[in-house]
């Protein structure tokens, strides 16, 4: 069942198709990116006394994986101001369309204009990025400089590579934030999807992935008549606007709708995103003491300790996880005696690993919100902690929120992700087998991996 937001909310559609929808909200965010940055360099050393370190991995990142992602899909790429300052490179527009001899589709862009290569047309490079900047995640989040070194570093890269390639080539294959996006938001309750595919077929302009005069090529190289999955969607709007025949809209839909991955770069994705929850609840929220002075090595400067951790998350998420889900794959197969090739099963199934991972996520940040909440009061009124008083409290001192239901909310949400790992996977199985029997058996070992994972989790919050 899907519901056409457009019709629903014809506010909605006005807004999305003014020509200035993108730089509107784009720009505010932009301007506190800026403040951020300069707070960073300025204000406190201290983290939880600036706002760089409270709002972007405290507020922004509850955010981002609570509400954004599951309600709303990758919406944040659509307020990012990462590329803005390399898009109005490429288009020397801020709000404008530039037609002309096209150097991207019938848009007239600027820059090198280079195909991105081939071999690394994948998410690869986001997958280990992510876990790079995830392995030095005491120093992210603790240290304000090094939070200025990263995003800083993230606007001069998306900067410097939409003068050499074209559109949004940083966004797809390199931001390390995008990668883990494009997996999650398959799970979201809202597409921008063709209201007709035979609307699609005869249309001979194909304005939505090449502009035309109303709007821009899209930028993540999507054609709305292929398109069946939110992955590369960044909800720019653009082909709302081109689209000479009003044929898109934006639906509302099942959660976790999307359940096709298509190759072992977003199977891979799955498996990182779920080891780096597991491993972020065992070392920040778990009672284990050496663990957390191994992982923050901005403190303690254990690098023996510090090597033993990296390397063994690097292994957990590159290695081991994959390794035993790929038996219990190998285990179903024979229990069903199926002739599904397991390299499809093996990509199929792995989607299993997208639900469950984004509410173990969830559960992640809750007591990171619950616990840390009070420092977001008082560092509005005091972002750069310099002694400002801007609105009266900035004294609040550290109070957590509820912490003793924080576990029932956790408990809640893993129980979630379970549900639903098991229900689209038992419909990916069907897919496959064509029949409920070799399905269920198939789905058997992996079922209960998941159940295993799970428990892991509660036990872990619980203790």
């Amino acid at each position: 069942m899907q519901i056409d937001l457009f019709k629903a909310i014809p506010l909605l559609k006005k807004l999305v198709k003014l020509r200035s929808f993108q730089f509107l909200v784009v720009f505010p965010n932009l301007v506190f990116f800026y403040f951020f940055l300069l707070a960073g360099v300025f204000g406190s050393p201290v983290g939880n006394r600036n706002i760089i370190i409270v709002f972007v991995w405290i507020l922004w990142w509850f955010a981002l994986i609570t509400f954004m992602v599951p309600f709303a899909s990758r919406i944040w790429c659509a307020v990012c101001p990462f590329p803005f300052f390399g898009e109005w490179f490429q288009r020397r527009r801020l709000i404008g369309v530039a037609v002309g001899k096209p150097g991207v589709g019938r848009n007239r862009m600027w820059g090198l204009n280079k195909r991105w290569p081939k071999r690394f047309s994948n998410i690869w490079l986001q997958n280990i990025g992510f876990l790079t900047l995830a392995t030095f995640n005491a120093l992210l989040v603790t240290r304000p400089i090094v939070s200025v070194i990263v995003l800083g570093g993230l606007f001069v890269a998306a900067t410097i590579i939409h003068m050499i390639y074209r559109q949004r080539a940083f966004c797809m294959y390199l931001c390390p934030v995008s990668g883990f996006l494009s997996l999650y938001a398959m799970t979201s309750m809202v597409a921008v999807r063709s209201k007709s595919k035979d609307v699609c077929r005869t249309c001979k302009t194909k304005a939505c992935l090449i502009g035309n005069e109303h709007g821009w090529g899209c930028p993540w190289f999507q054609h709305m008549e292929k398109m069946e999955r939110n992955n590369y969607c960044g909800l720019c709007m653009e082909c709302v606007k081109s689209c000479p025949n009003d044929n898109i809209t934006v639906y509302a839909r099942p959660f976790a709708s999307d359940t096709t991955l298509k190759g072992y770069d977003e199977a891979w994705k799955g498996f990182i995103m779920l080891m780096l929850a597991l491993a972020y609840s065992v070392v920040l929220l778990g009672p284990y003491g050496n663990l957390k002075d191994w992982a923050n090595i901005s403190e303690v400067r254990n690098w023996t300790g510090f090597g033993i951790y990296a390397g063994t998350l690097w292994f957990s998420a590159l290695i081991g996880l994959p390794f035993i889900y790929y038996c219990a794959i190998f285990l179903g197969r024979k229990l069903a005696k199926s002739t599904v090739p397991i390299k499809e099963m093996f990509i199929r199934y792995a989607y299993t690993m997208v639900p469950l991972g984004l509410f173990a996520w969830i559960a992640f940040s809750i007591p990171l919100v619950m616990v840390n909440g009070s420092y977001i009061i008082a560092v509005i009124s005091d972002p750069l902690g310099w002694g400002w008083d801007l609105f009266g409290t900035a004294d609040v001192h550290w109070t957590p929120i509820l912490p003793e239901y924080g576990i029932f909310f956790q408990m809640l949400a893993l129980v979630m992700g379970l549900y639903f790992s098991l229900k689209r996977g038992y419909e990916i199985a069907v897919k496959l087998h064509n029949e409920s029997s070799a399905a269920l058996k198939s789905l058997l070992p992996l079922g209960i991996l998941l159940l295993a994972i799970t428990i892991m989790f509660i036990a872990l919050f619980v203790g």
